[in-house]
């Protein structure tokens, strides 16, 4: 038997091989695909079947290039019209060497969601696992807010799935979910490595609710919807470009950086908040490395070139299958050399200061504007330092009439990432006068200066 989960980062997306003799299915390709073409070719595997669990919202499928250099036949939901692929029926079943995958319909994340029931019919036709794509995660449930019009029905077909389906199988089979902990399409996934249907029943939250209750509680659950999820539906429905490899980003000089910028490119600063803060190119838009995954949909477009500043330029290829997986064609190159580069070349940068949690402090009497940028149930379980006013990070630059632009704006978040982000929001439309709080939310607390809830 052959089972082996290949996690992308940042996402917290998983996808699985599975199979047999020599047979396999793919659950859930991701877009770059080379890591699924040399787990075939070093082990000598055949790809029989790509399943998609449903035609997910934050990252691209890779179906159509594994099919095309693999010969494997794609499928999914039936109730959902996609341009490619099979579409399949509840209790359908495949084989794969000696093991059987079968299909069973599981709506309410979306109407076409399928779960994957496994089997060995070689030892017994009891069920082993399940594939549960985005239905039931360790320690939470999948949302159900993609059809706005339609929510308690969603959320009543996920109760019927998670009830009628998954726990029926028995408390020893083991759930193979799309996604882990800090995955948008849950509210609290675990951080579970490992789970069953019956630990499930016993721990997770959300199935200790009566249907009813459960259904309330999914209509009121509040979730963010970053504008590339539109975009990541509608690739996944026709089917996105084709990506025969990964992009190889061109080194640009400092005057090249100049020009895209001066074209209107969009200059993204993947450094972190201490080298951040002392300095950065006008005009562009702080994203450190790790928040990328989470960021990017909400911040960057799909037309303007794509442009990247590091100190070292290290691993950049891991930057750019971030970009890819989301969508991304247009990253385009980085800053050679670094931000040191630019600094050496004489041109300008801008500063923005990093303010202590006690300069915050000392300077409340001249009414800064403080900007809380967290997402809003932080603030509302953690508190917030008085008198802020709360905007999420990712809706920002659509709510910039409420930030006032004669007065000195602080910024802050949990730690001081999101709040360069924010600054960085508001000097790109032309606010002067601005501030990030230094380690955010986390230092003013630890520093032991008032807190509302």
């Amino acid at each position: 038997m052959i089972l082996k989960k290949i996690t992308s980062e940042g996402l917290s997306h998983h996808s699985y091989v599975i199979g047999s003799e020599s047979e396999v299915a793919i659950i859930d390709p991701r877009r770059d695909i080379d890591c699924y073409l040399d787990l075939l070719r070093t082990e000598n595997l055949t790809l029989k079947y790509i399943f998609e669990t449903h035609k997910n919202e934050d990252y691209v499928i890779g179906s159509l290039d594994l099919a095309r250099i693999t010969g494997a036949e794609i499928c999914h939901g039936a109730n959902y019209g996609f341009d490619y692929g099979k579409g399949v029926a509840d209790e359908e079943v495949f084989s794969v060497g000696s093991l059987e995958l079968e299909i069973r319909e599981t709506p309410g994340h979306t109407v076409e969601s399928i779960s994957l029931v496994l089997r060995d019919r070689s030892v017994s036709d009891a069920p082993m696992a399940i594939f549960t794509g985005d239905a039931l995660f360790a320690g939470d449930v999948g949302r159900t807010d993609f059809y706005p019009e339609r929510m308690e029905e969603m959320a009543a077909a996920l109760y019927d799935s998670l009830w009628n389906i998954i726990m029926a199988l028995g408390d020893g089979v083991v759930v193979y979910p799309a996604h882990g902990e800090g995955s948008p399409c849950g509210e609290a996934i675990s951080d579970h490595l490992i789970t069953t249907v019956g630990y499930e029943r016993r721990t997770n939250p959300l199935l200790q609710k009566g249907r009813e209750e459960f259904i309330r509680y999914k209509v009121k659950e509040h979730h963010y919807f970053p504008p590339y999820f539109n975009r990541m539906g509608d690739l996944n429905t026709h089917g996105a470009a084709s990506l025969p490899q990964l992009p190889v980003l061109v080194p640009l000089s400092v005057m090249e950086v100049g020009a895209y910028r001066d074209k209107g490119a969009q200059i993204v600063d993947i450094r972190g908040p201490t080298n951040f803060g002392g300095g950065f190119i006008e005009g562009s838009l702080s994203i450190w490395r790790e928040g990328l995954p989470y960021f990017i949909g909400w911040m960057l477009n799909y037309e303007d070139p794509i442009v990247l500043v590091d100190d070292f330029n290290l691993r950049i290829d891991e930057v750019t299958r971030t970009f890819v997986r989301e969508g991304f064609d247009n990253v385009t190159g980085y800053l050679s050399g670094g931000f040191a580069s630019w600094s050496k070349s004489g041109k300008d940068i801008r500063i923005i200061p990093q303010w202590t949690p006690r300069m915050l402090y000392e300077q409340r009497e001249q009414r800064p504007f403080i900007l809380d940028v967290r997402d809003i149930a932080d603030r509302a379980s953690q508190g917030y330092v008085p008198d802020s006013v709360h905007r999420y990070i990712g809706e920002l630059p659509a709510y910039l009439g409420e930030v006032p632009r004669d007065r000195m704006v602080v910024t802050y978040c949990d730690a001081g990432f999101k709040g360069n982000m924010a600054a960085t929001i508001l000097a790109k439309y032309g606010y002067l006068r601005l501030a990030n709080l230094t380690g955010g939310f986390a230092g003013w607390k630890n520093s032991g200066f008032p807190i509302e809830k």
